[in-house]
């Protein structure tokens, strides 16, 4: 998976004289697994390529949030010919996460 970008929200609200714990949107995908859903229903290019939201919480603990692929196969009524794209993209989130997470 190719990272695309990164938005910092803490940074950005330190801009403005706000605090915020440290908050990263992380934006990732592979046109090869995303494409295909595009070329399925354009509509869900809304929400690819993938994102991760990297926080802390008020105990210091890191957390890692993701939409489902699976969700947003529902949510822009991809039907069954999307399924073996979405499992793949599913796999290879769980796989980033769990990296991301150190095991």
């Amino acid at each position: 998976m190719m990272v695309f970008g990164r938005v910092d929200h803490a940074a950005n609200a330190k801009r403005v004289d706000m605090s915020l714990r440290p908050t990263e949107v992380l934006i990732f995908g592979n046109a090869r697994g995303g494409t295909p859903l595009m070329q399925a229903r354009q509509t869900i290019g809304i929400d690819l390529p993938l994102k991760a939201l990297a926080w802390e919480d008020a105990d210091g603990k890191t957390w890692v949030t993701t939409n489902d692929p699976a969700w947003l196969a529902r949510r822009h009524d991809l039907g069954a010919e999307a399924e073996g794209a979405v499992e793949a993209m599913r796999a290879g989130l769980a796989a980033v996460t769990k990296a991301a997470a150190g095991e």
